[in-house]
């Protein structure tokens, strides 16, 4: 089978699948991103996230994550939906972590992804990639043409908004690579920046992670620093504005995927019931959910910090 043949059975397999869409970079050096992520860092813009300062030199050449990569599949899976809690007053979850924790659906479809072209196309040695190593996800997306990164730094896509979950197969198999995506589409829109409670997009496609509503109630560990009490627009886990406001998302359509369904508990629960949530009800609604990262005890510590 050819490199297009291969490329174009393995984007339709992605599809059948569930992606929303898949493209293929070449996996080389990502030259142009180093003084980016060098300064990003300098600017201390990673908060507590020291894991970000860690394999500076593989977040930018994947081939010293895989022996002998030669490509890099790009896959985006739309987690949008329109559910909404039935109590608006209630802290707010990210859609996101509504359903499944999406690290497992991901890798779960790539690893089938990674199968059926060990079964249909060749053997090859390839790593299934969702947040898991040091990989500039988005970087890469964008240069299998998914999209281009906007002024709030997530990855926009023209017919699909910014609501999906990016993935990657990096593999030692040569595939036709698709163009970049190199065309700005966000113009002289500043909505995102306009509209992030702590002003957390310091400048137009850079985000100081140190003051953003996810790094606060997800990674950072300690107490809230009380700089951002009453800046929290109701979130208690992960943050939604800068997408909501985005007006490339009102192309975004519900997802169909299964594992995205929230916890039939979940959006009936009530201001009152946050306030009272227990250990077991925790468990219970977030057994399976990326909510559990933050722990019981996060999640309360967020939901203390939200009242007055």
């Amino acid at each position: 089978m050819n490199k297009e043949t291969a490329t174009l059975s393995i984007k339709a397999e992605a599809l059948r699948l569930g992606f929303m869409f898949c493209g293929v970079a070449k996996a080389e050096f990502l030259e142009e991103e180093a003084p980016k992520l060098d300064e990003w860092l300098r600017n201390n813009y990673n908060g507590k996230m020291a894991y970000m300062e860690n394999y500076f030199d593989k977040r930018l050449d994947p081939r010293l994550l895989v022996d002998g990569a030669k490509s890099i599949i790009s896959v985006g899976l739309n987690y949008y939906t329109e559910e909404q809690p039935s109590d608006l007053t209630a802290p707010k979850i990210s859609k996101y972590a509504y359903g499944k924790d999406y690290h497992s659906v991901l890798k779960g479809k790539l690893s089938l992804l990674l199968i059926y072209i060990n079964e249909m196309i060749g053997e090859v040695d390839g790593r299934a990639f969702v947040d898991s190593a040091p990989i500039l996800d988005k970087v890469w997306a964008q240069k299998a043409g998914l999209g281009w990164q906007g002024k709030n730094s997530n990855l926009i896509n023209k017919k699909s908004g910014s609501f999906f979950f990016i993935g990657e197969l990096i593999v030692d198999m040569e595939l036709k690579y698709d163009l970049p995506f190199f065309t700005d589409h966000c113009g002289t829109c500043t909505k995102c920046i306009d509209a992030c409670p702590t002003e957390a997009i310091v400048s137009p496609y850079v985000v100081d992670g140190s003051k953003c509503i996810s790094y606060l109630t997800i990674e950072l560990k300690e107490n809230l620093p009380t700089e951002f009490k009453g800046k929290m627009d109701n979130w208690m886990f992960g943050c939604d504005v800068c997408q909501d406001v985005c007006p490339w998302n009102r192309f975004s359509v519900p997802h169909q995927t299964e594992e995205f369904i929230p916890h039939p508990d979940l959006l009936g629960m009530t201001k009152n019931d946050w306030q009272e949530v227990t250990e077991d009800v925790f468990g219970k609604l977030f057994r399976t959910s990326a909510v559990k990262r933050t722990k019981f005890s996060g999640l309360v510590r967020n939901i203390d910090f939200l009242n007055p």
